[in-house]
């Protein structure tokens, strides 16, 4: 029920030179596909069919009215007839939301023994499919293109694809981002222009004083606190000998304090992702890993040390995956374990990842912290499941947006006796040699927006939709060819912003 509130337009191209009675065949076949598409159980959002659109005053009028909707989440188009394109210009000009391409055909099989003229006139998604095709390449407008028969699953599951990123497109363009201090001083790869990601990207990025916090704090109740507490017993692994020890239980209430009131900051201000710098905490008794574990969990966006970049990510990237099995997590790249072939990279964070992608129920501790200056934090100590992901983020590369995406594959991790954090530990694809040189040529940065669930297919819808860059690393990636890439791109970026 993640997306019920959302519904994706349906419109079908036709024109009126076969008469009434192909208008309302067309009608009556589009009705049938859009009921079908929402009866399979494979689509996350409604589809709700629109009209069949016959001239280009019926085109605007549709995109104008998908624009103004709060719930149209994109609109889909297939042309059952030959539906000149020139009727779709005024109409592709106004629309502002996503575009899905659906080149299918009402029946699945040609009728050989019975197809006549007036079924062919009737059935031309093979040319009119092209022919809208042509105007929307010609208009450089973005759009993902699905070909299959609309009942097959294959197709759909790209259709849903696509429906789960136009949602979190949609989330992303009032999303909020609340910066409780600045970026770690001197750091390069966590800062990029605000208002170019506003403009391009729907980010909103505010900055609040610490003390902001510290005033909520301190309003916190130990009624409060106690049954937030009490949550943490039931959800979470806590060893006998802490529930005894005085310094453990003081802690874990000091940090559900700062759960509590962050939680409550972030609701009366809207926001939908922050960030933390453990630099500025003055008035908190610790750094609130535990906290953050928790709202991440829960879709909050998070990124450490200022990074609101992959702050918003994370929040995209979990809205996409609700009711997604596996989960989804910030995490920052640790430590290199160099073993040839399986070399792995260590991702952890001094406390913040996401309990959504633990291997086992999490356990609750409480242990000093090196850095801060700050008490003993409380925090979720786990590993991650075994299997593959994907390892993403977005840097500002001073004229444009790149999001680069890694396959991973996380596997087994060995115990971590004397680093009592939550951590993963994967294998770059296609390895660590090529993996770690690619995203460092590309860029990269140490902190990454990771999913379970989430496919390269999503990532490159959202870039689509986005109209930004993106490069991909995986088994197929070798540097010579990867260079390659990113100097044609870097050509093409510098092209396109001296002809604009």
């Amino acid at each position: 029920m993640a997306f019920e509130n959302y519904e994706v337009w349906f419109v079908t191209g036709a024109q009126l030179l076969y008469g009434g009675d192909a208008v309302i065949a067309v009608d009556a076949h589009s009705n049938e596909i859009v009921k079908g598409l929402n009866e399979s159980g494979n689509l996350p959002v409604k589809i709700v069919y629109k009209g069949t659109v016959n001239s280009a005053k019926e085109v605007t009028a549709a995109f104008k009215a998908a624009n103004n909707d709060e719930k149209c989440i994109g609109v889909m188009t297939w042309m059952h007839t030959f539906s000149p394109a020139k009727m779709w210009i005024h109409g592709l000009q106004e629309l502002k939301k996503p575009l899905l391409h659906f080149h299918t055909q009402f029946n699945k099989e040609i009728p050989w023994e019975t197809m006549d003229m007036d079924f062919m006139n009737l059935n031309q998604s093979a040319h009119g499919d092209r022919e809208f095709g042509h105007i929307v390449t010609r208009m450089r407008k973005n759009r993902k293109v699905v070909v299959g028969h609309w009942q097959d699953e294959k197709a759909q599951a790209k259709i849903a694809v696509w429906m789960r990123v136009s949602a979190g497109w949609a989330d992303a363009q009032d999303m909020r981002i609340i910066r409780f201090g600045d970026q770690m001083n001197n750091v390069a790869v966590t800062d990029g222009d605000k208002v170019e990601a506003e403009m391009r990207l729907g980010y909103h990025v505010d900055y609040y004083p610490i003390a902001n916090l510290v005033a909520l704090l301190n309003e916190v109740t130990d009624a409060e606190v106690a049954e937030l507490v009490a949550t943490y017993e039931k959800e979470y692994v806590i060893a006998d000998e802490q529930k005894k020890n005085e310094h453990f239980n003081h802690q874990v209430k000091e940090a559900a304090k700062a759960e509590i009131a962050l939680r409550r900051f972030l609701a009366a201000k809207g926001a939908k992702a922050f960030t933390t710098n453990f630099d500025d905490l003055a008035g908190i008794d610790q750094l609130p890993g535990l906290a953050c574990q928790r709202l991440m969990a829960e879709g909050y966006g998070f990124g450490a040390e200022g990074d609101w970049k992959t702050a918003a990510l994370y929040r995209t990237m979990w809205f996409m995956g609700q009711g997604l099995p596996k989960g989804c997590s910030f995490l920052e790249d640790y430590t290199l374990n160099f073993d040839g072939e399986n070399s792995t990279i260590l991702q952890a964070h001094m406390l913040e990842v996401c309990p959504l992608i633990a291997e086992h129920k999490p356990k609750l501790e409480v242990h000093p912290l090196g850095i801060g200056g700050k008490n003993d934090p409380a925090r979720l100590v786990f590993t991650s499941k075994e299997g593959a992901g994907v390892a993403v983020t977005i840097i500002d590369m001073g004229n444009r947006f790149r999001l680069i995406v890694n396959k991973v594959n996380c596997i087994k991790s060995k115990e971590l006796p004397k680093l009592p954090v939550a951590s993963s530990l994967w294998i770059p694809e296609p390895n660590l040699e090529v993996g770690a040189a690619a995203w460092i040529l590309a860029g990269g940065t140490h902190h990454t927006s990771f999913s379970y669930d989430l496919t390269v297919e999503y990532l490159e819808d959202y870039a689509e939709i986005a109209g930004i860059e993106m490069v991909v690393i995986d088994n197929a990636t070798t540097l010579s060819e990867f260079k390659k890439e990113l100097r044609m791109n870097e050509v093409y970026y510098m092209l396109n912003k001296a002809l604009c």
